[in-house]
């Protein structure tokens, strides 16, 4: 497969991923770039077979290089320019501005391997071995954090869920 054809299918995904890892949308552009650039090194010379899996895992480690490379915690910022929204009414796009960021508030709480485990599986839809080899775990580690993280999430929907009736 050719890395033009690797680009125009999963470049919105592994923006997307990467937004949510940086929570940056400039963070996330030049991350998807090493990510096609380590890419472009590797395809050239190895054939890949499960490229989707292998390209989130290639975006995975360049995140953690840009982590510890820059030594600090990633801040938060508005992510409304980067949210796309069929609804066209102000209120629409304020209800639904707020419940992605309860989202990512909620996946804050997790452990680091708990949320990438959610975000992989739930929101990119990659397979449990995908997302496993993707994170460097075995699968049964891979599977409990991932039973861990939703169940975590879970409480936290319902907690927010009882608030709100209250």
């Amino acid at each position: 497969m050719q890395l033009e054809d690797v680009y125009k299918l999963y470049m919105n995904d592994l923006y997307r991923y990467l937004l949510s890892l940086s929570k940056d949308h400039h963070i996330a552009e030049d991350l998807v770039q090493e990510a096609y650039y380590r890419a472009y090194l590797m395809l050239e010379d190895h054939e890949i077979l499960h490229i989707k899996a292998w390209l989130f895992r290639v975006a995975y480690n360049a995140f953690i290089d840009y982590q510890r490379k820059n030594k600090r915690l990633v801040m938060k910022e508005q992510i409304d320019e980067n949210l796309s929204s069929d609804i066209v009414t102000p209120e629409g796009r304020m209800l639904e501005k707020e419940s992605m960021q309860s989202l990512f508030d909620d996946l804050d709480i997790l452990k680091e391997k708990e949320k990438h485990a959610v975000m992989l599986c739930d929101f990119h839809e990659l397979s449990y071995q995908e997302a496993a080899d993707i994170l460097g775990l075995n699968m049964n580690t891979f599977k409990s954090h991932l039973s861990r993280a939703r169940k975590k999430l879970m409480a936290r929907v319902k907690e927010r869920m009882n608030r709100d009736e209250e």
